[in-house]
């Protein structure tokens, strides 16, 4: 997506200590820290669900499948 090489992230360090002082930035990286924490947790929750839903229209798929093999069955019974 994006490409930082090591002269780019060199650069971005030194445009946020002039802007930020030596003093914030340590607060700013923790922050951003606890910021990007949050994003994986949210997204691993969101993977979480779908894992689930894909399960649950899987085993709906199974019992589908299981009950029209029976009809088939009593249809096949019923034209005898």
């Amino acid at each position: 997506m994006f490409n930082f090489g090591t002269p780019e992230l060199i650069l971005i360090l030194i445009i946020a200590l002039v802007v930020f002082g030596p003093g914030k930035l340590p607060d700013i990286g923790k922050a951003l820290g606890k910021g990007i924490n949050e994003f994986k947790g949210a997204v691993g929750g969101g993977k979480q669900a779908v894992d689930e839903a894909k399960e649950v229209v899987k085993e709906a798929t199974t019992i589908d499948v299981e009950v029209g093999s029976k009809n088939d069955d009593k249809h096949k019974e019923a034209d005898k």
